[in-house]
């Protein structure tokens, strides 16, 4: 299985200045984005390349630009099966008003400040269902049983 890649918009919100100096898990590629609209155009090329994110966390505030909310719609647009996670330690709109914009009840949220083991977990189990919701058809199970002849 090829590692798993995750896009966050606006890494140093998300990590600060410690996050440069520590590895990536195992398993998994990280590429960051500063703005949403960088963002968009990495998730554009991973597209293109077909090897799409699985992953992506994006900050509630990435200041000159778009938003997370704004992010992470126009993200939807170009790739619809990815998972997704807004870190924020803001209230700029309600979690309704943030669903019912992004069309996705299953949109996670990370409250800041948040630990690396929470960080972990949420990418651990998005990534799993971003797997799952992608693994191509089992060759192993064989054919349909045929019933009633």
């Amino acid at each position: 299985m090829r590692p798993t890649t995750h896009l966050e918009a606006d890494e140093r919100a998300l990590f600060g200045d410690a996050r440069a100096s520590e590895p990536p898990p195992d398993g998994y590629e990280i590429d960051a984005a500063f703005q949403g609209q960088e963002g968009l155009e990495m998730v554009l090329r991973a597209a293109t390349t077909r090897r799409p994110y699985a992953v992506v966390f994006a900050d509630m505030r990435m200041p000159p630009g778009w938003d997370g909310v704004e992010t992470v719609e126009r993200i939807l647009q170009v790739t619809p099966r990815v998972e997704l996670c807004i870190c924020s330690a803001y209230s700029d709109y309600s979690w309704h008003e943030v669903i019912r914009r992004v069309g996705r009840p299953s949109l996670r949220l990370l409250r800041k400040p948040f630990d690396t083991y929470e960080l972990l977990t949420v990418a651990a189990e998005l990534t799993e269902k971003w797997n799952r919701a992608n693994a191509p058809p089992s060759l192993s199970a064989g054919p349909p049983e045929r019933r009633g002849r």
